[in-house]
């Protein structure tokens, strides 16, 4: 119990004080204060467990570098797991838990661990594990890893909504660079968002203070304000910037109490990153223990909420910056020492004594400081504040793209100029002093003349500190996950002397603070036992999220119904209106059946009416985009598996898009309607990956500015008339007889009743068809032509489920539903232009590596069996010998037409096994099936010309 409440001081309300839980005590704090700033004012000091050896664990940090005070919080009945005390706002009611602890972390059960610390180095796990089967294992293991319970009720409201916002300038981070940065742009007319995670602007300033031209330092941060948003531009607090992505697009959270949530994408003309810099901690032996800080973390809470972190207050630094922090403690009435590396130092603070070129070895105590070592002399303290220099928070600048330098002079990674689409200014970059963040920010922010002077101008020596190899003691690394200086050197005495390797066989900097308070700490560490450089040893990568960001907030009202909401044909309400039963399709509600009855009876009948007169079906689903511009062709040759560039204007093709591994990604037809314009047609489903395709390959092979992709799916209503009726129902709709007249794969764009109309000589049935498209605004007029001359001919309209029987016959694929993740053309007996094409197009290398040309690939036939339908994704088997799969059965259906079953499948050396028997096992059973051609209807394709 050492954390104490000062009488006076702080922005806090003292006239409203809250009550909340921890861990089932009862505490008391005051409106202002966070969980973190509460709980150490009432003394307690073991705010959790860490993660490998559940050692006792206490405050650290004050903002989201915090790496232990992590905790479940209850407010309002809504449990949310694994939040830091430092970034939760005290409720009246709030109930707080400790995670990774049973039942409580001041007597958590689970603390023998740290007894066994000698058998459970790292790495241990790799190597225990795997003996007799990690399968044993796995369950305890799972059991008790984790930090935090999710609770099951805990249901999230729907209302974090996604908001997007351009901006001349973003400004990432308030404090003194950022508003100088903000002030300066702002100034010139330029529309500024400044972006700051705390809940109020000033950065540091808010608990260092500081005179800024001739005033406190809060007048210039509301002019500033103020002049930001007089330009049109925004201040936000509460918010975290947690994403820098492609082509200038932040993401950021904001947090809106009461109101919503908001999760905001910002493109941004230009950047600068002002998001100041993170305290290190130091490396001696016990440095975990409960009561170890940082010591701008002690300057942060006395100045904002009154708190003092100790009575008898240990600061050990080599750098000006906690001088500060000691002298303020000392006028609090704490009884401070401070031990300083440095032989030459800044004279000590009034009531402080200063110990010059004094290290500190050790901390000590069982469940929290009760003393240190420094230089061998014992201290009697119960507090030990840390300042090991000071690590720029550049994790967006290297997301971006950015890379880093070691600056010697102040002993910190900084951002290399020109490494990524942003400048960085004040603390992020190195500049630790408030003169030189504001001259910094006012450069950054296109600022002309001087700028803004600060009364105290002087910045912070800083003394390089580094773990000792040589020093005894358990030296932490990565509080979180449990990483200390041992595991460091084991790592590399076994070889893992990458940074890389470092952290994924310790765990050093993957928890969920991102090794913020570890990751410079672990390089160090691993140049000092390899005796490298740190520039030599490398850094890792950061990656999103800067901080945890909550599912709920990225998803907004994407949940429930709205996850992945259906599409809607056009004409929805008119196929209610004839009786439509709906399904989703591919992202589509498209109709399943038409009528009331057993939905296969429905089905097959359809199918035989269409193979007998004609059916109706609306096929608006299917993709179409627009390829267009001079360099069209080419696009479009280089994107798919078949030529397509060869095609005349008013012609079509049939061909496949192939991923970059050569599998089939989609397949469909390709029309020509102009020598600069082509109109791709996808599977409903893959409408968007091969837009996005066609745009990548747009982007980087050829010149965008000759070529245009265009997805104009959404603007037309398409309806397909097929069966030997066809023709005769498109002349008594009142279609032109130029349209009737079309031969197979021809294209036509003309007018009907005043209307453009699209028609175009293509099959998905095998059977005469036509695919008439109008403006979708058109498309009831023409649905009522259609229906109204149906009958005259015995057509009927047909649902899914009998289209998927229709072409299933003809043994027409579906991709994703007649193929795999490894399917490629060849296996669809698709082998002509693998053999003829020279040019380059997309998958082509792919095709011919020695697993393309395996003899044994599974390829697509059909299968004949008695009795009824085989059973989808039954494995084909062999009839004799060992049981094993040759494949697996993609489509079956009862055929009316032909009166038995008919199926599709893959099977390995299909073509090869033609007139074979195979057994057909599921769930227990085996049937036989005989291996045939793909098409069962019509091979000669006789029916497609009417």
């Amino acid at each position: 119990m050492s954390g104490w409440r000062l009488p006076s001081g702080g922005a806090i309300d003292r006239a409203r004080p809250l009550g909340f839980t921890f861990d089932g005590r009862q505490f008391e704090g005051f409106a202002g204060d966070t969980l973190a700033s509460a709980l150490l004012a009432s003394g307690t000091r073991i705010l959790g467990r860490s993660f490998k050896y559940h050692r006792p664990r206490g405050l650290w940090g004050m903002g989201g570098e915090e790496p232990n005070a992590i905790i479940d919080v209850t407010d309002a009945g809504v449990t949310t797991p694994n939040l830091r005390a430092t970034l939760v706002p005290l409720r009246a009611g709030l109930e707080a838990r400790s995670v990774n602890a049973s039942p409580t972390a001041e007597r958590d059960c689970w603390a023998v661990l740290d007894l066994l610390h000698r058998f459970l180095p790292a790495g241990f796990y790799y190597k225990t594990f795997m003996a007799p089967d990690w399968m044993r294992w796995e369950p305890s293991i799972r059991r008790m890893a984790g930090l935090g319970r999710l609770d099951p009720g805990n249901r999230p409201p729907a209302d974090a909504v996604p908001m997007n916002a351009r901006a001349d300038l973003l400004v990432i981070g308030a404090g003194p660079a950022g508003l100088a940065a903000a002030r300066a742009a702002a100034r010139n007319g330029r529309a500024v968002w400044l972006v700051e995670e705390a809940p109020a602007i000033g950065g540091a300033l808010r608990w260092r203070g500081g005179a800024i031209e001739g005033a406190d330092w809060e007048a210039f941060a509301a002019d500033t304000a103020q002049t930001v948003e007089a330009a049109g531009g925004r201040v936000m607090t509460d918010t975290t910037l947690w994403g820098a992505f492609d082509h200038g697009l932040y993401a950021a959270w904001e947090r809106r109490a009461g109101r919503g949530d908001r999760h905001w994408r910002i493109r941004a003309g230009e950047v600068v990153l002002a998001a100041g810099a993170l305290e290190r901690p130091l490396w001696f032996a016990n440095n975990d223990l409960p009561g170890v800080m940082s010591a701008e973390a002690g300057l942060h809470y006395l100045s904002l909420y009154g708190v003092a972190a100790g009575r008898r207050v240990l600061v050990a630094c080599a750098n000006d910056a906690p001088y500060a922090v000691a002298g303020a403690l000392a006028e609090a009435g704490a009884q401070v020492t401070l031990a300083d590396a440095r032989a030459d130092t800044p004279e000590a603070p009034e009531g402080v004594r200063l110990l010059r070129g004094a290290r500190i070895s050790r901390a000590r105590g069982t469940r929290e400081v009760g003393a240190a070592d420094v230089d061998g002399a014992h201290l009697d303290v119960d507090t030990i504040l840390c300042s090991g220099g000071w690590t720029p928070t550049v994790h967006l600048f290297c997301q971006a793209g950015g890379k880093l330098d070691l600056d010697a002079r102040r002993d910190a990674l900084v951002p290399r100029p020109g490494t990524a689409p942003m400048q960085v200014a004040g603390a992020a970059n190195g500049a630790f002093g408030l003169q030189a963040a504001l001259d910094e920010g006012h450069r950054a922010g296109g600022g002309t003349g001087p700028a803004p002077r600060a009364a105290a101008a002087a910045d912070w020596a800083v003394m390089p500190m580094r773990p000792d190899p040589a020093s005894g003691g358990r030296q932490w690394i990565d509080l979180q996950n449990d990483v200390t200086f041992k595991d460091v050197k084991l790592a590399a005495q076994e070889g893992f002397r990458s940074v890389e390797h470092l952290k994924r066989y310790t765990t050093l900097g993957m928890a969920t603070d991102q090794g913020r308070t570890a990751n410079f700490a672990g390089l160090a560490a691993l140049a000092a036992v390899t005796g490298r450089s740190v520039e030599e040893t490398g850094t890792t990568t950061y990656r999103p999220p800067f901080a945890p960001v909550p599912f709920p907030v990225i998803a907004g009202p994407r949940r429930g119904e709205l996850f992945n909401p259906p599409r809607r044909l056009p004409l929805e309400p008119a196929h209610r209106d004839l009786g439509a039963r709906w399904r989703d399709y591919g992202g589509w509600l498209r109709p399943a059946t038409y009528g009331e009855g057993d939905e296969a009876a429905l089905a097959q009948a359809e199918a035989l009416e269409a193979r007998q007169a004609a059916g109706l079906y609306d096929a608006s689903s299917l993709g179409k985009i627009e390829v267009i511009g001079p360099g069209a062709a080419a696009l479009v040759d280089f994107c798919n598996y078949v030529r397509m560039s060869t095609l005349e204007p008013g012609r079509a093709r049939y061909g496949f898009m192939l991923s970059e591994s050569g599998v089939v990604h989609d397949d469909g037809v390709v029309l020509r309607l102009a020598e600069d314009r082509f109109l791709v047609s996808a599977s409903s489903s893959h409408t968007a990956s091969v837009r996005l395709m066609l745009e990548e390959a747009r982007q980087d092979r050829f010149d965008p500015r000759q070529v245009f992709v265009h997805d104009v799916t959404a603007h037309w209503t398409t309806l397909t008339v097929t069966g030997p009726g066809a023709r005769e129902l498109i002349l008594g709709a009142g279609i032109a007889e130029e349209v009737a007249a079309l031969r197979f794969m021809r294209v036509a764009e003309t007018a009907w009743r005043g209307v453009p109309l699209r028609a175009a000589r293509v099959s998905f049935t095998g059977d005469l068809s036509y695919e008439l498209s109008v403006p979708a605004r058109h498309g009831g007029m023409l649905m009522q032509a259609l229906d109204g001359a149906r009958a005259a001919v015995g057509a009927c309209w047909i649902g899914l489920e009998a289209l998927m029987i229709l072409r299933a016959e003809k043994g027409f694929v579906l991709v994703g539903k007649d193929t795999d993740g490894v399917t490629m053309p060849q296996d669809l007996g698709w082998t002509g232009p693998r053999e003829k094409r020279t040019d380059e197009y997309l998958g082509r290398r792919a095709l011919f590596t020695p697993e393309a040309r395996r003899a044994d690939r599974r390829q697509l036939v059909g299968l004949e069996a008695e009795g009824e339908a085989l059973p989808v994704g039954a494995h084909a088997v062999p009839l004799e010998g060992q049981r094993r799969s040759l494949g697996f059965v993609t489509s079956s259906h009862m055929s009316p037409v032909l009166g038995r079953p008919i199926a599709l499948a893959l099977v390995e050396a299909g073509n090869d096994r033609l007139g074979q028997e195979v057994g057909i096992f599921h769930l227990g059973e085996t049937r036989r099936a005989r291996i045939v051609p793909a098409c069962s209807y019509d091979p000669e394709g006789t029916r497609r010309d009417g």
